[in-house]
């Protein structure tokens, strides 16, 4: 993902061994961490036996399988550009299964492994050290060589970690290990002490005279200066688990402050942002690809007329607009935003007029339309004028639909789309009818038809043969579409009767004009709410 380096990470390996200048490789455990290492400046990880057995809450036994190991390292490759070193323990059984660790390690880009010269399975070297055994010699060569014969990039290194002082079997068993291990080609050595001071590891690199890169792990003696180890020849230093430990200590201390304080209010300052995360996760470049990969679909906003009182529905609206009714126990205008939120419409605009204060939402904007008393459909769209979109939905705010067919709407394609229900004999109509004339009759065919407005109607027109259906007030907009309705609005409006203009109006103008709006059959499926029997009816449908 962050792979800008182009030199192979097991050549970067090879270099910070062979180098002539100390380094310096710090643990990490997992993708964030390894991560956090790159970024602090480091030239290398240390993939630590002790913090990856950690992170998984087991012991350093080899009770986390190697395969479980292998798949850790593969995030933490993935997420960074510098070489992994892996702590492989005892090569997790004997040169067989270390032919295949390395080949799983290359095929996941790490770029070493150090295995140590104990007996599996292990136990880490500071519990009860001087009474773990040691590996054959022999033996233990045999998996070195194994593994150099397995590798197919030849700079993938192999380190050889020689316990005998960790054992206690002395300097002249460490030296003489260390050179049967070179011998059979180990790619650097690795001395271990558990002693606070550095003497036996000072002692070690005197004797050892450069006969092959060196590698410590000041744990224990981690106060002694750096420069010491400078002039000891020293080629590469391991911070070994520093990393998990830091995290531990963190991790203790918030923990227990939310637990005492039940509240965020104190640790918020000490912990790390949550976009901190986001970054570290890389979720700026996911970002980027998206824009490059992903075809953006533009958010679909609707837009709601809700600005009427109801007068037909009397009382039930004095002292709130129609759409605030409770259907089925649930306001009107709940029930239709939940139906956007199901397609995950979530840019919302209401246009509400009669008791507006009422009209109390989640997830909505509101506007108002203060001259509602004087003025109709087209007037409450034109307040809404500023949040139209290239994507949009225009609605009656007493419409109840099944949920398909906003799906189905959504998806259809044209200028503008306007829902039609073909279904006129059997359907109950209350209010204004509004038939719809249209080019071509509801075949009822599973394939869909290309069908146009040619007129709206309150009224049955003779002169225009049988109505087609009854527009439902459901309207889908492109951008093309959004120029007509700007333009239109602007032509409209300056019209002496523009108060009194409805959204059939509206369309008719456009037909007039010209342009082609579809049709999108339905059959049934909905209803609208404009009188006391539409209550009734209205909670049967939310019912069934």
């Amino acid at each position: 993902m962050t792979n800008t380096i182009t030199e192979s990470k097991c050549r970067q390996l090879r270099r910070l061994l062979q180098s002539s200048e100390l380094d310096f490789i710090l643990e990490a455990h997992n993708g964030i961490t390894a991560r956090i290492v790159e970024q602090a400046g480091f030239r290398g990880i240390w993939g630590s036996g002790l913090a990856l057995s950690a992170q998984f809450g087991v012991r350093d036994s080899n009770e986390a399988s190697w395969t479980q190991i292998i798949d850790m390292l593969e995030f933490m490759s993935d997420i960074t550009s510098i070489p992994i070193l892996l702590d492989g323990d005892t090569g997790y059984g004997n040169f067989n299964n270390m032919r295949r660790l390395v080949m799983k390690l290359e095929q996941r880009d790490i770029a070493g492994v150090c295995i140590e010269d104990k007996q599996f399975p292990k136990t880490n070297s500071f519990i009860d050290g001087e009474r773990q055994p040691l590996a054959d010699i022999d033996e233990f060569c045999g998996k070195i060589k194994a593994g150099k014969d397995s590798q197919r990039d030849d700079d993938f290194s192999i380190v050889a970690r020689v316990e005998a002082l960790i054992a206690g079997w002395g300097m002249h068993e460490a030296l003489r290990r260390a050179e049967a291990y070179h011998e059979a080609g180990a790619d650097a050595i690795l001395i271990h002490s558990k002693l606070s001071h550095p003497d036996e590891v000072l002692n070690f690199a005197g004797e050892w005279a450069g006969r092959s890169p060196l590698v410590i792990v000041p744990t224990k003696y981690y106060s002694t200066p750096t420069a010491v180890f400078r002039k000891a020849d020293i080629h590469l230093i391991i911070w070994a688990n520093h990393m998990i430990r830091a995290a531990v200590a963190a991790m203790e201390n918030i923990s227990q402050q939310i637990h005492e304080q039940e509240s965020l209010a104190n640790v918020e300052d000490q912990i790390a942002t949550v976009n901190e995360i986001f970054s570290l996760q890389g979720a700026e470049e996911l970002s980027q690809a998206q824009s490059r990969y992903l075809k953006q679909k533009q958010e679909t906003h609707a837009i709601v007329l809700a600005a009427s009182r109801g007068k037909s529905l009397h009382e039930l609206t004095e002292d709130r607009p129609k759409v605030m009714l409770s259907i089925g126990g649930k306001p009107l205008l709940r029930r239709l935003v939940d139906e956007f939120k199901k397609q995950s419409i979530n840019k919302i605009t209401v246009v509400a007029g009669y008791k507006a204060e009422t009209v109390d939402i989640s997830g909505i904007d509101v506007c108002v339309n203060h001259d509602f008393e004087k003025s109709a459909e087209l007037c409450s769209l034109a307040c809404a004028e500023a949040a139209f979109s290239d994507n949009m939905l225009i609605m009656y705010g007493d419409v109840l639909f099944r949920s398909y067919i906003l799906n189905d709407l959504l998806h259809s394609e044209g200028a503008m789309v306007v829902v039609v229900d073909s279904k006129l004999e059997s359907t109950h109509i209350s209010g204004a009818p509004d038939y719809i004339y249209c080019t071509q009759q509801d075949d009822r065919s599973l394939i869909k038809q290309e069908v146009f407005i040619r007129h709206i109607s309150e009224h049955r027109e003779t002169g225009q043969g049988k109505p087609s259906g009854r527009w439902i007030g459901m309207l889908k907009v492109n951008a093309t579409g959004r120029q007509w309705l700007h333009q239109a609005l602007e032509e409209l409006q300056g019209s002496a009767d523009f108060n009194t203009l409805t959204v059939p109006d509206l369309l008719n103008h456009l037909v007039q004009q010209e342009k082609k709006i579809h049709v999108h059959y339905i059959n049934g499926h909905w209803l609208d709410v404009n009188s006391l029997d539409d209550i009734d009816r209205a909670g049967d449908f939310t019912r069934r």
